[in-house]
């Protein structure tokens, strides 16, 4: 697993790990006359060189291959290279190339970049420079527009781990904040990357969101740290000294900023991926309405003398929900089921009796009343004496239906990675195939491939828990939650 890099750990270190201090390795010293060692970590280096060749001046990043070296950040360092040469965009650095060096000395990997002139957000800070409201959305607007892009490729770009020392401002002038560059991708990743069968959790403590705490990232998550980003430039606090409530950072009091623009830069922080824009795309439709702007839906909360047990953890969440006992729906339904099955087992009996293969005919045709018969019999019993658990932990999904002490996991657990959809569908209304209008009840569907993981039905839960416990799964997973009617 990779290391969480904190703001205030990434101070440069002195100390070479390996290698010769001053210098780059042989087969890039050749072509790079090094000017200047921007960054120096154990096994790692940043260098501002000048190609000797073309004058142009250039970042080279290195990576050495050593005894203490975590191979996960050859794969980390190896997949930067390979997303940074399929972009091309004029406010992310431009790859020049990359290679494996070997010299007397140090072996390893090196990536060549351009070099982005400029100062970092956080050195514009450090220095006491200040940005107004309309900095700020100037600010937002131009890294929105990248992560527009970033998001837009097939498969999408994830930075993971946007923040102030990452964004170069350059030119600024009295009237405009000046051009905006996001850089170093070491973090970066695609939506489709594989993660194997552990997780990678990489980015800076403060700007990540819950999901990524949980290896998992999506789009949204970068739109989290770029209004955490925009939180640390308006309050000049890092964001993890900042108080929180609910995991919602509580920065309000602490800006001079326009209430709709507060309320917006809080909606790009929520917590729940349900609540925060989906999209880069939609967070700048609403900085282009910032005045119609509207207050984010409240989070939910568990509805009174709900039955449901739910226990959230860092690395498991627990779902008990027991049977809801004799009710109004069964007083119909349970002499309506004996009747039923009652009627069916007196034609199953009778057909046995007569001649082959008729007798095999009405057999046959029996089936799918038994299937109607045993589903309401089922649905009863569930309801009497049956319970419901779902526990989702870092290794799977298992859902597993307790009747009579005896429990029965189907569907079969699924990995954790295949769960690719939480579905919520209010109650509505429909048209069935002879034109009448029907009642759709409300569902919550969990999605693992192929998979089907329902709660509701039987169970006879409210439609408010059903809504709350979406939201509670979406959060964990930090999935989005689908909640448009099926």
């Amino acid at each position: 697993m990779a290391a969480i890099v904190h703001p205030r750990d990434s101070v440069v270190i002195l100390t070479m790990a390996c290698g010769i201090s001053g210098a780059l390795p042989e087969p890039l010293g050749k072509q790079y006359q090094p000017r200047k060692l921007l960054q120096q970590r154990p096994g790692k280096e940043t260098w501002l060189a000048q190609d000797q060749i073309s004058g142009q001046t250039v970042v080279i990043k290195l990576l050495y291959f050593n005894a203490g070296l975590d191979w996960q950040q050859v794969r980390l360092f190896e997949r930067e290279a390979q997303v940074l040469r399929s972009l091309t965009h004029p406010n992310i650095p431009q790859y020049l190339g990359y290679l494996d060096f070997q010299d007397d000395h140090r072996q390893g990997l090196g990536l060549i970049q351009s070099y982005v002139e400029g100062d970092s957000l956080a050195k514009q800070l450090r220095q006491g420079r200040s940005f107004t409201e309309a900095d700020l959305q100037q600010l937002a607007r131009a890294l929105l527009q990248i992560l527009s892009f970033l998001h837009g490729r097939q498969p999408p770009v994830l930075h993971r781990d946007l923040k102030p020392s990452n964004i170069i401002v350059a030119n600024r002038s009295a009237h405009s904040l000046g051009n905006v560059f996001l850089v170093d991708f070491d973090a970066v990743q695609t939506a489709l990357a594989p993660e194997g069968a552990t997780r990678t959790i990489v980015g800076t403590y403060g700007y990540m969101p819950p999901e990524q705490f949980g290896g998992r990232t999506v789009p949204a998550s970068d739109l989290y740290s770029l209004g955490a980003t925009l939180i640390a430039i308006a309050t000049g606090q890092h964001p993890a000294d900042l108080p929180q409530e609910m995991l919602k950072l509580q920065f309000e009091s602490r800006v001079s900023l326009s209430p709709a623009m507060t309320r917006w830069i809080g909606k790009l922080v929520e917590p729940s991926l349900a609540l925060r824009f989906a999209s880069a795309q939609a967070a700048i439709t609403g900085l282009d309405q910032l005045e119609t702007f509207e207050q984010p839906t409240p989070p939910l909360v568990q509805p009174q003398q709900s039955r449901v047990r739910l226990t959230k953890q860092p690395d498991r969440l627990h779902i008990q929900i027991p049977p809801p006992g004799f009710h109004a729906g069964l007083v119909l339904l349970l002499p309506f089921a004996i009747a039923w099955n009652s009627f069916v087992a007196f034609w199953t009996f009778s057909a046995a009796f007569t001649l082959f293969p008729v007798n095999l005919v009405f057999l046959l045709f029996s089936l799918p009343f038994w299937a109607v018969g045993l589903a309401m019999a089922g649905g009863i019993l569930l309801a009497l004496f049956g319970k419901v658990q779902l526990e989702i932990n870092p290794r799977q999904l298992i859902y597993t239906v307790t009747l009579f002490g005896i429990p029965c996991r189907w569907p079969a657990p699924s990995k954790l990675e295949e769960i690719d959809q939480v579905e919520w569908v209010p109650r509505h209304w429909t048209k069935d195939s002879d034109g009448d209008r029907v009642e759709v009840p409300a569902r919550l569907t969990l999605y693992a491939g192929r998979k089907q993981y329902r709660l509701g039905g039987a169970l006879q839960l409210q439609e408010a828990e059903m809504r709350w416990l979406a939201q509670e799964i979406s959060d964990w997973l930090g999935l989005p939650l689908t909640s448009a009617p099926a």
